[in-house]
């Protein structure tokens, strides 16, 4: 069963924006972390930024003061707001959620949106 379906990716210049959002089958707050991490190609997947059912944001050396996550509970979507594009970001980006259920965390995947970073 899908949980999240991401959209907003595409082709921008260097120094571009893009916003990408995320949608859930249900209430996000049932997810106590969420967060975006990408896939470039002949690289490991690697966590962008995550955001907290309270509103608590992390991020990852290489994007911050050029990403931004936030959220919206009423309309059970994140976004990832990209600012300053560069070639290095250019990968699959990929929405996620973290179940705890029973004591074990488990991880939900929406099934990627294409950021390509080139003049």
């Amino acid at each position: 069963q899908v949980q999240f379906v991401e959209s907003g990716g595409g082709l921008v210049q260097p120094g571009g924006s893009l916003r990408l959002s995320c949608v859930a089958s249900g209430s996000i707050f049932k997810y106590p972390i969420m967060g975006w991490y990408r896939q470039a190609p002949g690289k490991q997947r690697e966590l962008v930024a995550t955001i907290t059912s309270i509103g608590s944001t992390n991020y990852a050396d290489s994007v911050k003061g050029r990403f931004t996550i936030s959220r919206d509970n009423g309309k059970n979507t994140i976004y990832l707001q990209m600012n300053s594009l560069k070639p290095e970001d250019t990968a699959v980006y990929y929405c996620n959620g973290k179940l705890l259920r029973l004591g074990v965390s488990t991880d939900y995947w929406g099934q990627g949106t294409q950021v390509t970073v080139s003049s």
